[in-house]
């Protein structure tokens, strides 16, 4: 009788052991986010990694928009200097081919530079002109690079900074999960998973944040070559435009004595 009642304590005190052990896990199961979504992993996600995936979020948005606007801006600009330059190639004048003040593309914008110089000059076309006229085009075509790369530095930002943002956010979100374990005396897998898989989304959003800028900004970058290409053949042209006029003038004068 004496060995049955001590083991029939041996099993009562187990059973004390193991009961508030399995009600704690329990409590901490049922205390879960059932939502594993994306967007359930962001609401129940800590408010620092809240505002990385928010930031990374608003990063990806603002990729899409300056792809978006630089390549409908660069292909317009790409079609107007391209136009230009078929017309510098053509048989004309200086003076022919002087533009409207209130044309704006660049190749517009060259052909004005050299007018200008050549006005200011009384058109004359003494031996420093054409060194004056390739100064001008000079700093038009900075102006032009200057102005259809705008934007751009925005995508190189994201492209370099995103996924360590991202970083940031997963490893905050994961001492925070490892803080829950240690508050909940517990190492069940189901407690842990769902802190470590929000902490995990901040690193997903920095990937699709900066992947994107990346591929984006290069695909600019050979575009924005390719403009800047056409605005030097068309400084050229206007070069040699400027050369065959001093030579008519020149003949011009040489018949008149």
């Amino acid at each position: 009788m004496i060995r049955r009642s001590a083991s029939l304590g041996i099993v009562a005190g187990a059973v004390l052991l193991i009961v508030p052990a399995g009600a704690e896990a329990a409590d901490a199961l049922a205390n879960l986010p059932r939502d594993l979504s994306p967007w359930g992993m962001f609401t129940n996600a800590d408010i620092v990694v809240q505002v990385v995936m928010a930031g990374l979020v608003v990063a990806s948005l603002a990729t899409w928009t300056v792809w978006l606007s630089k390549t409908l801006e660069l292909r317009r600009e790409t079609a107007r200097a391209r136009d230009g330059l078929a017309k510098l190639e053509a048989d004309v004048t200086l003076a022919e081919l002087r533009s409207p003040e209130e044309a704006r593309d660049a190749v517009a914008q060259l052909v004005q530079s050299a007018a200008r110089e050549a006005s200011l000059s009384g058109w004359t076309f003494d031996d420093d002109f054409k060194e004056r006229v390739a100064l001008r085009l000079e700093r038009v075509e900075a102006a032009m690079s200057r102005k259809i790369t705008r934007g751009t530095g925005i995508l190189a930002t994201i492209g370099a900074v995103a996924p360590f943002v991202g970083l940031f956010g997963t490893v905050w979100g994961i001492m925070n999960a490892f803080i829950g374990i240690s508050e909940a005396h517990t190492t069940n897998l189901a407690v842990v998973a769902p802190g470590i898989a929000e902490a995990l989304l901040a690193t997903a959003l920095g990937l699709v944040a900066a992947v994107p800028a990346v591929v984006i900004y290069n695909y600019l970058v050979r575009g924005i070559a390719n403009y800047r290409a056409l605005l030097g053949d068309a400084s050229a042209q206007v070069l040699l435009l400027v050369s065959r006029d001093r030579g008519r003038s020149a003949r011009l004068m040489a018949r008149g004595g």
